[in-house]
């Protein structure tokens, strides 16, 4: 079966403008012919196996691994420009397990979100103070404000570094596994605030994870990528599982096999 991948049929400028993307790493081809546009408020998914290139093409998408061919844009910017530095909020897969013995307050983790190489040396707030709190008040965490991160459930921890994205001011959040190693509960939240975000803040979320059902409910968009993106499209039209097997080009070996043992085993009832 051939990739799916549906058309947009929006006027405005993408956030993310992505054509004809090939990757190498180790001199060996990662992802290829990779075409994508996200727009502003757009909530997506990246899905697919392990292997499959998903982390490739976030470090591209961050400028932090060249384009062996194609392009990509975020903001009408190359992916490495200067001008795009702060519009960006990246919320690694590491980011939220910090070691029990890191001494700070979740007020203090957010507030690194607002330096930069204009202010690191600058005694003035010049507003990073509201922009903390503003922050904390978006995820629901400015009753924390003063608790020690290594106090923090794993949920509690991953809303205080996506506030810490948000104080930057970042327009685009990429998130990678940001559902790992959190309760249930916990997740639903999360998956709750980032749709916010997205639907009442004007965010630009892209999200690689591997809990397929919870990205089918949650986010507008899924994108399917194996090397390259064998589906892109609506939620409510991702195929399922065996139309899955079938994008991924997955025969039912097994079934071939089983029809064989019956047929011997039928073969001897019957002599």
């Amino acid at each position: 079966m051939e990739s799916v991948v549906v058309q947009d049929s929006k006027q405005e400028a993408p956030v993310i403008h992505v054509e004809d993307l090939t990757v190498f790493r180790s001199g060996k081809s990662v992802i290829h012919d990779i075409n994508l546009k996200v727009f502003k408020g757009d909530f997506v998914a990246i899905v697919g196996p392990n292997g499959g290139g998903k982390s490739t093409f976030l470090l591209s998408i961050l400028g932090l691994l060249r384009a062996q061919k194609g392009s990509i844009r975020i903001f009408d910017q190359p992916s490495s420009s200067k001008h795009v530095f702060g519009k960006i909020g990246w919320v690694s897969q590491a980011a939220a397990h910090l070691s029990k013995d890191v001494k700070i307050t979740v007020q203090e983790l957010v507030r690194l979100g607002t330096v930069s190489v204009q202010n690191m040396f600058s005694f003035l707030d010049n507003g990073r103070s509201e922009s903390v709190q503003k922050a904390l008040q978006m995820v629901g965490m400015d009753c924390c404000a003063d608790c020690n991160i290594a106090h923090l459930s794993g949920g509690q921890r991953q809303r205080a570094v996506i506030a810490r994205a948000l104080a930057s001011n970042a327009e685009l959040i990429i998130l990678d596994e940001p559902l790992v190693g959190i309760d249930r509960a916990s997740k639903n939240a999360l998956l709750k605030l980032l749709n916010r975000l997205c639907q009442e803040e004007g965010k630009t979320i892209i999200m690689v994870s591997h809990d397929l059902a919870a990205m089918r409910q949650t986010t507008h968009r899924l994108v399917f990528l194996e090397e390259t993106i064998q589906f892109d499209g609506k939620t409510d039209s991702f195929p399922d599982l065996a139309g899955l097997a079938d994008l991924r080009g997955l025969n039912d070996a097994q079934s071939d096999e089983t029809q064989s043992l019956m047929s011997r085993i039928r073969d001897k009832m019957v002599e």
